[in-house]
This record gives structure tokens, C-alpha cells and sequence, in this order.
């Protein structure tokens, strides 16, 4: 039987290092799941949290029969740690029945009541549960015991992309590769936005890479679903936060359109464009978008990247003219025709 013991996951500790094709694909992935909103993150309930989960239909192409099931670690084989986050730890694990590969990320009920954060997991867990984007890391549903919450999230092979970058010899990325992971992202955000989704942090530490180098945005830890209403909270990390936040003033879906100015220019140069040894110099720097430019940014780089670092929300780049931007055109046209040569000549 698998256990939970001083902050470290034991039991079948096989190693897990490859996706493994499910023999069950609808048991795990493709079912979404839907969120128990009425749990309450404390030791009393020890109910875990109901999900869809399918049986499996006898005939080929017909619609499995759905019924309750309740997820519990033992459901899960565990295998080694992916990455160590503020309130628990991730990692890759394979759930028994269909032996399909999924990141498994616990979170310490203790720790998340200290720091007050009880709302903050609910809202990720309620927001990420029902998107649907090939750029947005999948949850495919969580579960909880008396001390820990588990949320089971899809696996991304290639890792964080901030790793990747961090490994690069002059640590940025040639623009066509930028280029691509920002049409990516924008697209992605599109989506968020239309169903009032704003992200609130964007930043390489929560880009992952899915097993074709593809986006994957991933902890909405700190998103929020506004239908209507502009937010006041300062939220985020500093080197991302928009004027509008450091100044104390509302914000909107817009934060998000600053955050993407802000990853293309450290994609590009390898550092943030406000980054600043006094934080009281990366402010001012942020309320007025005073920023340097590097000698090897292309002119239209930097057309984006000025047309989205804008002191005012409502002049920056909307993020479908972000899709049309001749540097964003150029490099994913270029990257598409490299695709479709390869596959002629394969």
C-alpha cells in the first residue's frame, strides 16, 4: 500500500520515466472532472472528492458507461520527484488501472492554512479543471486525505521552460523559437480572457514543455474568473507586475497582456526588462516602462515588446493583433513550412 510519510511519497517507487501509451485513454485524460466546491480543505472531511470516472464499454467505438468514483493515492503508482513548489512537491506517477503517466501535486493542508491560501487553491483547482487548450497544462481532477491535497495534473516531458533557457549558453532563445512560444501563449490567453479567465502570472517558472516542445501554462495558482469586475489584489512576481498593480490602481485581463512584453524580452536577452538590484528601482522602472534595449533585438522584436509594455491597459496590443504581428507571422510561418518539409521528406 502506498503512504504518505515526513513530506515524501513511499510505497511502489518504481520508476516512471516514460509515457506509457493508456490502455484506457477516457479513464484518466480525457474525462474532465468536476470540482467539489462545497470541500473544505481541513482534517475533518476525509471524504475524497468524487470525479467521472469511466468504465469501460465492451465495444469497440461505443461511449463508456460513466460512474462515481472516488480518486485515492493507492490509485497511483509514484515514481520520481518532478519539481518542489511552496506548499508541497510534484511528482510523475501512473495511475494503476490504464497505466497512464500524470504529474501528481501534493499539497500540505497545514501549510496552505498558515499562509491562508485555502481560497487561493480552491479557485486554481476550480479554474484549471475546466480548461480546455493544447498551451494549458491539463488537471484531470484532485482528491484530498486528512493532511495533504493531491491534484492530478497532465505531464509535460520536456520540462519547465525556464530550465530550458537557464541551460542555454547566452540564456535566451533565438527569436523564431521566442516567437512561436509567444503566439503559443497569446493564444492560449485568448482563450482565458473569452471565458474571463485572467492568469495574473505569467512568468518561465510556470511555462512547462509537452512532449512535442509545445506550451504549456501551467499553476493558476494565482488566476481569478472576473466576469465583470476589475480586481485590486497585487498578486504576481515583481519583475512581471504591471504599473497598474504597483500603483494600487484596479486591474484587469490586461496584466496579462504586460506579463507577455515582459517573457518575450527576457526570452530574448535572458533577463527581465525592469530588473533592478533595489526594488524600489524596478518600480519606478515598472510605472514609467523605462527599459533598455539590446543591440541584437530585431526591429520588429521590439515593435511587440513596445506595443505591449505600455503604462496604460488600454493601449496595449490587444492579443489577437499579438496572432498578426509581422514578427509573430514571419518566424511561425517559417516554423510551419520547416514542419511541412519535414514531413514530405519523411
Amino acid at each position: 500500500m502506498t503512504s504518505v510519510s515526513s513530506g515524501k511519497l513511499q510505497g511502489n517507487q518504481e520508476e516512471v520515466s516514460k509515457p506509457i501509451k493508456p490502455k484506457i485513454v477516457k479513464t484518466c485524460a480525457n474525462t474532465p472532472s468536476q470540482p467539489d466546491k462545497g470541500a473544505p480543505l481541513n482534517h475533518e472531511n476525509k471524504e475524497n472528492v468524487e470525479n467521472s470516472k469511466p468504465t469501460v464499454s465492451g465495444e469497440a467505438g461505443k461511449k463508456p458507461e460513466e460512474t462515481k468514483f472516488k480518486w485515492a493515492l493507492t490509485d497511483f503508482d509514484i515514481g520520481r520527484p518532478l519539481g518542489k513548489g511552496k506548499f508541497g512537491n510534484v511528482y510523475l506517477a501512473r495511475e494503476k488501472k490504464s497505466k497512464f503517466i500524470v504529474a501528481l501535486k501534493v499539497l500540505f493542508k497545514n501549510d496552505i492554512k498558515e499562509f491562508n491560501n485555502e481560497h487561493q487553491v480552491r479557485r486554481e483547482v476550480e479554474i484549471q479543471t475546466h480548461l480546455r487548450h493544447p498551451n494549458i497544462l491539463r488537471m484531470y481532477g484532485y482528491f484530498h486525505d486528512e493532511s495533504r491535497v493531491y491534484l492530478i495534473l497532465e505531464y509535460a516531458p520536456k520540462g519547465a521552460v525556464y530550465s530550458t533557457l537557464m541551460k542555454l549558453p547566452n540564456k535566451r532563445f533565438p527569436e523564431e523559437v521566442c516567437a512561436n512560444y509567444v503566439a503559443q501563449i497569446a493564444d492560449a490567453l485568448l482563450y482565458c480572457h473569452k471565458r474571463k479567465v485572467i492568469h495574473r502570472d505569467i512568468k518561465p517558472e510556470n511555462l512547462l514543455l509537452g512532449a512535442n516542445g509545445e506550451i504549456k501554462i501551467a499553476d493558476f495558482g494565482w488566476s481569478v474568473h472576473a466576469p465583470s469586475s476589475r480586481r485590486t489584489t497585487l498578486c504576481g512576481t515583481l519583475d512581471y507586475l504591471p504599473p497598474e498593480m504597483i500603483t494600487g490602481k484596479a486591474h484587469d485581463e490586461k496584466v496579462d497582456l504586460w506579463a507577455l512584453g515582459v517573457l518575450c524580452y527576457e526570452f530574448l536577452s535572458g533577463k527581465p526588462p525592469f530588473e533592478s538590484p533595489d526594488h524600489n528601482d524596478t518600480y519606478r522602472k515598472i510605472s514609467r516602462a523605462i527599459f533598455g534595449v539590446p543591440p541584437y533585438f530585431s526591429a520588429e522584436a521590439l515593435d511587440l515588446i513596445k506595443r505591449l509594455l505600455v503604462v496604460k491597459p488600454e493601449h496595449r496590443l490587444d492579443l489577437h493583433l499579438v496572432l498578426k504581428h509581422p514578427w509573430i507571422l514571419k518566424h511561425v510561418s517559417k516554423c510551419k513550412d520547416q514542419e511541412a518539409s519535414g514531413t514530405q521528406k519523411s
